[in-house]
């Protein structure tokens, strides 16, 4: 039985993030800042039970992480500071989990940090997030007088010696009325609501609770409790809550236990698409890393099957055979090799050339299209369609889209090659970062998630690969659209050697009231009668390649309808040829529009002390900020608003500024809004001498 926890902070027997040394936080840039920037996975066993725990990051430039790992673990545990509880980015990363679908455990962290809140926390956890907490535990003392937690379900104290670094040294005792008649009146009032909350929610164990033990509640043994609350757990219908202190591994115990006892193992997630591979190996690579030596590591999540050394798989993604060469078990930086590995691990393979994020891997080609097959027959039955089929064996990572841009330049053109190795190397390992050549000026541009994303790949360049890069001025990643209706026609006719190439088009492009990365693409009733399956592909590859460069400063297009109403091809005409022409028209419609420049709109959550609060909002005012709400955490005001991403570039140094280095914020892509006519009229003044 294997459990496959995911724990989104920097919590295991051995972490201990506040001296630097995290056991999963290796990189240098890790152990420099003291957060996590990179996903790690560690194995180990714990009472018999194998768990592998992924640390991942907390950061939303490195959001990507979370969501990678996410797509293939088991559980979760939410690790919150209970001086804080729900912080912005919690948000993002317990959306995530919700779209995955991961049965949760909640830590409240922090408890001997001063300002430290377990009310607070858990009020914090049920109304932002909107999840019904289960108090398994209550600490005993907060902040400075923290020394331990009281098991809520069996009614017993769990005390850490003080004088004890590692956690291990400490005792368990019943509570008892003659020492402790308070605390067991606190307690036992604890599990009487903690039972009937669990009533509320499992059938099961209300028909228990209200037959055998609705007279004294005291008598309901704890492993019925914990049964139940198991099961409301694996439902996701509430979330356990348990608390302690990483710092000096003081709860962690506890936790653990938690996690084989409430986090389903992989036996117990039911994945539909395993159905069609009937045992047959099925594995999603959810991670690539480069190893000086070694070459790519790709991580895999075995769902069903075995893997082995010189074993050869098929990638469905990529349609190609690979053979792993050598197998081994992660623990952070250090690997451990071994002959073969089952379903629910988590594996480290050495020798994929071609294996990226998000690829599918199976036994062999017949495999795949085996299961394809199973997998059609199910679809017909249930009336689903053959894509559906393919979504199930194929279920990726969604990348999201960069926000920041700069140019890259290496020290000398000789190291030109070394620089795109680097940078090749580093996309593999890290999908959410975008390199492109700027046509124009040849330059090499890095897209990234944000300020601390591009300055990680700054450094990891610098560091790993021994470049002494050139940055150039970070900047924003607009969005263009356009306000009106407008149509275009044009005709290519070309002559290659002896074949004419003649297309002629007439298109329709208007703006979209809904939000659309992607053009949405629509035929008049006579075009798309004629149009044949290549013709069409090649219309939408011209309209896509069009809406990647806007006429106003060449940012990607975005919220537009195109309708192709007319496509006269003449016989022998190229597909590359009806591209250029649909494009080069759609081009010509876009210029002729109201055109209007979208910005990237942030969330943004400013933690700071009561003295600062005017200097902050009044900064915030004048980066054009749009101030939703300000909450009162504790002793502190907590500041949520909107705010353009362009106004908020090294914020953090300014904040620290005002603020004497007490504030602390967060920021997350809220969307693009259209910028007034003013500040558009502002930026192409500033833009007009770069592009």
């Amino acid at each position: 039985m294997i459990s496959s926890p995911f724990i989104p902070s920097s919590i295991l027997l051995l972490l201990n993030v506040d001296d630097g040394d995290t056991v999963t936080d290796f990189m240098t840039q890790e152990r420099e800042r003291g957060i996590t920037i990179q996903s790690a996975a560690v194995t180990f066993d714990w009472k018999g039970y194998r768990i592998n725990l992924i640390d991942t990051p907390g950061h939303v430039d490195f959001t990507l992480e979370v969501e990678r790992c996410l797509r293939v673990l088991d559980g979760a545990v939410a690790v919150f500071d209970a001086s804080a509880g729900v912080e912005a980015q919690t948000l993002t990363v317990w959306r995530q989990a919700d779209k995955h679908k991961i049965p949760r455990i909640c830590f409240l962290n922090k408890m001997d940090k001063i300002g430290a809140s377990f009310n607070y926390a858990v009020e914090s956890i049920r109304e932002k997030l909107k999840a019904k907490p289960l108090l398994l535990q209550l600490p005993i003392g907060e902040g400075k007088t923290f020394k331990g937690v009281v098991d809520v379900v069996s009614k017993e104290k769990l005390l850490w010696n003080p004088n004890s670094d590692d956690g291990k040294d400490f005792e368990r005792k019943p509570l008892l009325e003659m020492s402790d008649p308070e605390l067991l009146k606190e307690i036992t009032e604890a599990r009487n609501a903690l039972i009937e909350q669990v009533a509320d929610l499992d059938d099961e164990f209300a028909d228990l609770v209200l037959g055998e033990f609705s007279e004294n509640f005291d008598l309901l043994p704890a492993e019925k409790l914990q049964t139940a609350v198991q099961r409301v757990t694996l439902a996701q219908t509430a979330v356990p809550v348990l608390c302690g202190s990483a710092l000096k591994n003081k709860g962690v115990q506890p936790l653990l236990d938690a996690i084989t006892m409430y986090l389903p193992s992989p036996e117990e997630r039911n994945y539909e698409f395993l159905q069609w591979y009937k045992g047959d190996l099925c594995a999603l690579a959810f991670k690539v890393l480069h190893d000086k030596q070694r070459g790519p590591l790709v991580f895999m999540r075995i769902y069903s099957g075995m893997i082995k050394p010189q074993l050869a798989i098929h990638n469905i993604n990529g349609n190609c055979t690979e053979r792993i060469s050598r197998l081994l078990l992660p623990f952070a930086d250090q690997h451990v090799e071994i002959p073969s590995l089952t379903a629910g691990n988590i594996a480290l393979t050495v020798g994929l050339k071609h294996t990226a994020t998000g690829d599918t891997i199976v036994s062999s080609k017949s495999s795949a299209l085996a299961a394809c097959r199973r997998a059609e027959r199910e679809g017909e039955k249930k009336h689903r369609q053959n894509s559906e089929a393919e979504r199930l064996l194929l279920a990726g990572v969604e990348i999201p889209e960069p926000v920041f841009f700069c140019t890259i330049e290496p020290p000398s053109m000789a190291k030109q090659p070394d620089l795109d190795h680097a940078l090749k190397c580093l996309q593999r390992e890290d999908p959410s970062l975008k390199v492109k050549l700027d046509p124009d000026s040849g330059q090499t541009i890095l897209c990234g998630m944000g300020e601390l994303h591009i300055e990680i790949i700054h450094d990891r360049i610098k560091r790993e690969y021994g470049l002494e890069t050139y940055l150039g001025p970070l900047q924003v990643a607009y969005r263009e659209t356009i306000l009106n209706s407008v149509r275009a026609t044009d005709t290519l006719d070309r002559t290659l050697g002896d074949r004419r190439h003649l297309v002629t088009v007439e298109l329709e492009a208007k703006s979209l009231e809904t939000s659309s990365l992607l053009p949405v693409i629509e035929y008049a009733a006579s075009v798309a009668e004629d149009l044949s399956r290549a013709s069409r592909e090649a219309v939408e590859n011209g309209l896509h390649s069009a809406c990647l460069q806007g006429p106003l400063l060449g940012f990607p297009i975005q919220d537009v309808a195109i309708t192709l109403h007319s496509l006269v091809i003449h016989p022998g005409t190229s597909t590359t040829m009806i591209s250029a022409c649909v494009s080069r028209c759609l081009q010509k419609a876009l210029k002729k529009a109201d055109k209007q420049i979208l910005e990237p709109l942030m969330n943004l959550e400013v933690t700071v002390t009561r003295d600062y609060l005017s200097p902050v909002l009044a900064d915030l005012a004048q980066r054009r900020g749009n101030i939703q709400e300000i909450q009162t955490r504790q002793d502190n005001k907590v500041i949520i608003g909107f705010v353009p991403l362009a106004e908020i570039m090294g914020y953090s140094t300014v904040l620290r500024t005002l603020t004497s280095g007490s504030a602390t914020f967060a920021l997350e892509l809220s969307n693009y809004q259209a910028m007034n006519p003013q500040d558009q009229s502002t930026l192409l003044s500033q833009r007009s001498g770069l592009f």
